[in-house]
């Protein structure tokens, strides 16, 4: 192929990407009128599932699929920020002070941002460990700080312990009624969109192209004068508080946060969602969460042992579809 048509196919591939990725956003942004012609209302709560799931994902493979960095304990930072919410709004509900010092709110303006703090500091303390090391080692130091957190958790009585902490409301933002599904599903579809451009420009940025030299070959990078693990560091708690956001996301949706939240299973899931809709491709996990969570719905329906059908179902698309279900979708017709 010459060169000018092989430019020419890269340009067609790279438009195809940004359709399906605007086709994804406009079918997320019509969920609600359609799910109310069709009067079927619990679409709405199953696409906020997938939008909190699929920026989780997405967080994920910021990390995953631009660095290189395996992580088995994303969502203890999910888990994190959703328990900040709700611890927060546990002490506003009683007016008492957490740890006897820190008052609670159900102030979004407020709990969101700590929220978000709490997570990028959890990542930066474990960051500053696991991010010395790569591979195997990485990926077994990250569980195990991820299942300190999450045992953490289930011993503490005051919140619920391993049965979970309810909260009575979803968090208080001003001049949205958070109470109204619809109104809460585009404050959710908001902030996908807004992470999904922080992230874009962040792949696109300096920063970005020395996190990919991190995945291709870092030893090289090294050797060239960079010094890699600032960058690792960094990259993994900006991670960390984009997981933070989704964290945030589910504890209002679920009006409720558990252990369950943090744990290692959950974390798989995440990785599932990266692998199944495409690694390196950050709108590809959205994709990956709405698969795997519409499949667990339907086959659910039938059977108990839905994980039987999901797990080949991941096989072909591993084997058959490059990059995932984004890759498939976005496929150079000419390559």
């Amino acid at each position: 192929m010459s060169k000018a048509r092989h430019a020419a196919a890269s340009a067609g591939g790279l438009s195809r990407s940004a359709l399906v990725t605007l086709c994804c956003f406009v079918i997320l942004g019509a969920i609600p009128p359609v799910a109310g012609w069709l009067h079927e209302p619990f679409l709405v709560r199953q696409f906020i599932q997938i939008m909190a799931m699929g920026l989780a994902a997405m967080s994920l493979d910021l990390i995953l699929g631009y660095g290189g960095l395996v992580s088995f304990g994303h969502a203890c930072f999910v888990g994190l920020a959703g328990y900040t919410v709700g611890i927060l709004a546990f002490h506003d509900s009683d007016s008492s002070l957490f740890l006897g010092v820190i008052p609670g709110t159900s102030d979004a303006l407020i709990a969101w941002p700590a929220a978000i703090a709490v997570s990028m500091l959890a990542a930066l303390l474990i960051g500053i460990v696991c991010m010395r090391t790569s591979g195997t080692i990485l990926l077994m130091l990250t569980l195990a700080f991820a299942q300190m957190i999450y045992y953490l958790f289930t011993g503490w009585t005051l919140y619920g312990a391993d049965e979970g902490l309810s909260m009575s409301s979803r968090s208080e933002l001003p001049w949205v009624d958070m109470s109204d599904i619809t109104s809460f599903y585009y404050v959710c579809f908001a902030l996908l969109v807004l992470c999904f451009l922080a992230m874009r420009a962040i792949v696109g940025s300096r920063f970005g192209m020395v996190l990919k030299g991190v995945r291709q070959n870092e030893r090289r990078l090294a050797a060239i004068g960079f010094s890699t693990q600032p960058y690792r560091l960094a990259a993994f708690v900006i991670a960390g508080g984009f997981a933070g956001v989704a964290g945030i996301m589910l504890a209002n949706y679920q009006t409720f946060v558990s252990p369950g939240d943090l744990s290692w299973t959950r974390s798989g899931e995440l990785i599932s969602m990266v692998v199944l809709g495409g690694i390196g491709t950050l709108i590809g996990p959205v994709l990956g969460a709405a698969a795997y969570l519409l499949l667990r719905l339907v086959i659910g329906n039938y059977t108990t042992h839905w994980a039987v059908v999901f797990g080949p179902f991941l096989i072909l698309v591993v084997l058959f579809a490059r990059r995932g279900l984004f890759g498939f979708l976005a496929r150079n017709k000419e390559s």
